[in-house]
């Protein structure tokens, strides 16, 4: 009985070291669910949910959070994408892990129907992620700061 009650107490030990390391594990990666705030105004935009095939990285549009004059389509995209519906649009595709950050992907700007190139980077010990869009160099570009939701 006595071994019975010590396997059980390290068995629940390990558990609860394996689910602690797994939760550690989320804030290291930018899979998961973001809210994005809006550089300009401060006010949230929308709920992303980032995730990983095969080592690259895609973020869809769960919810949105709509001005009384925004639409919930998006008007100025072209092809395809013309007059979708914002939610469940894959606004992040294509990047891959680059040392800290994550590189060589786009991102979909459904305000203005503009895709540009993009890179992200957890920040706040992975509470934060700092979402680039930029033209050719990364300079030439705004940033947006998505929170992790829980």
């Amino acid at each position: 009985m006595r071994v019975l009650k010590q396997s059980a107490v390290l068995a629940l030990t390990m558990a609860a070291a394996l689910m602690s390391s797994t939760a550690w594990a989320d804030n290291t990666s930018p899979i998961g669910v973001w809210k994005n705030i809006d550089d300009a105004t401060g006010t949230p935009r929308a709920i992303i949910r980032i995730t990983e095939s095969n080592g690259i990285l895609q973020g869809k549009v769960e919810k949105v959070f709509l001005a009384p004059n925004e639409s919930p389509t998006c008007k100025k995209c072209e092809g395809a994408l013309k007059d979708a519906p914002v939610v469940g649009l894959v606004i992040l595709r294509g990047l891959k892990k680059d040392g800290a950050d994550y590189t060589g992907g786009e991102i979909l700007d459904p305000d203005s129907g503009k895709v540009y190139s993009s890179k992200v980077s957890l920040t706040d010990g992975g509470k934060k992620l700092n979402v680039r869009g930029f033209i050719g160099v990364s300079l030439l570009g705004r940033s947006q700061i998505w929170v992790r939701q829980d």
